[in-house]
């Protein structure tokens, strides 16, 4: 497992890339990755579901918020009075049929962090199976599927496909794994998306521009204000300083900040070694929505969380896409 990291400390993981050797020794297996995911979406033959479907995914490894555009993609679409639902796959929880997710039952070993997150404010399914939780969402009521990542996952036909690109650092070092965070080609995977969701500020990728998409600008915003008063952060996800960085530009007082891999399972040891840190420095401990439904709810004492939402810059660009999808008859 991965140690954390002190982020005061000035050790950001994204700057620390591979030295050209390794690089060179990985590109035999990175090539071979490639070969292997393009063999399974030409070979695959999609599955049409009985209600529509939208893809929010990614080309990289890592946080690039995914979860937050569903949600607010979600919500967009029910205040349409459609009834939408997002399906996620469930990584790293224990169940795997197709089942709808209840935020005061479920916990996160069970269907996963981002599934629970979502349960919170909306409905929210998982399903390793997406052809067979598709049917099953569209059996008891909804209207529309939201899936929570899937852009490489060619099991059922996508109506709409949405992929999220970081603009401070879109496609990492530009290699595919495990050579670079790439799932796949920069150019394989946008021939088969339907429009791009450029977040944060930053100019739009060459690639993407030479791709002819339509490109969405959102952002990450929080909430609310920063609590006030000393804070000791932590986080578990794909880029912990992102977070880092948005508690102190919106007035946090990060006395220290703690940074752990994607999905950590956060151990009583730990939760122990974060509360002793808080209190060295006369400090409350806070982390983001995603880490803190992770914490058994037993262990939530004296933790803080710091929400956010995305919001889009121009919500009339995202009604031109969807609206030919949810209003057919009038297209």
């Amino acid at each position: 497992m991965k140690a954390p990291y002190f982020w005061s400390a000035g050790l950001d993981p994204k700057s620390r890339e591979a030295a050209p050797l390794t690089r060179a020794l990985l590109s035999p297996l990175a090539a071979l990755y490639t070969w292997g995911i393009r063999r399974k979406l030409a070979k695959a033959t999609p599955a049409r579901t009985s209600i529509p479907v939208i893809c929010v995914g990614n080309l990289t490894t890592g946080g690039v918020g995914k979860t937050p555009i569903v949600q607010a993609i979600r919500h967009h679409i029910e205040l349409k009075g459609i009834h939408a639902s997002s399906l996620s796959r469930g990584y790293g929880g224990s169940e795997i049929s197709p089942q709808k997710i209840y935020p005061t039952w479920h916990t996160a070993d069970m269907c996963g962090d981002e599934p629970l997150l979502l349960s919170q404010t909306g409905e929210s399914w998982i399903g390793k199976d997406r052809f067979a939780g598709v049917q099953l969402m569209a059996f008891y009521g909804t209207k529309v599927a939201i899936m929570d990542d899937g852009h490489q996952n060619p099991g059922i036909v996508k109506d709409l496909s949405f992929v999220v690109i970081d603009a401070a650092a879109p496609f990492g070092n530009g290699y595919v794994l495990p050579k670079g965070p790439l799932r796949e080609p920069v150019e394989d995977g946008l021939a088969r998306a339907d429009a791009v969701i450029l977040m944060g500020d930053g100019d739009v990728p060459q690639r993407v521009q030479q791709s002819g998409l339509p490109v969405l600008r959102a952002r990450i915003v929080p909430s609310g204000p920063a609590p006030s008063g000393p804070l000791v952060a932590f986080a578990g996800i794909g880029r912990p300083q992102k977070f880092f960085e948005s508690l102190k530009d919106h007035g946090g007082d990060i006395s220290e900040a703690v940074g752990y891999p994607d999905h950590h399972d956060y151990s009583p040891k730990e939760l122990g070694f974060l509360h002793k840190l808080a209190k060295s420095h006369g400090a409350r401990l806070i982390t983001t929505s995603k880490d803190y439904v992770r914490i058994h709810p037993d262990d939530r004492g004296g933790i803080l969380q710091f929400p956010v939402t995305a919001e889009f810059d121009d919500i009339r660009q995202l009604d031109a896409l969807l609206n030919p999808l949810l209003y057919p008859d009038n297209s």
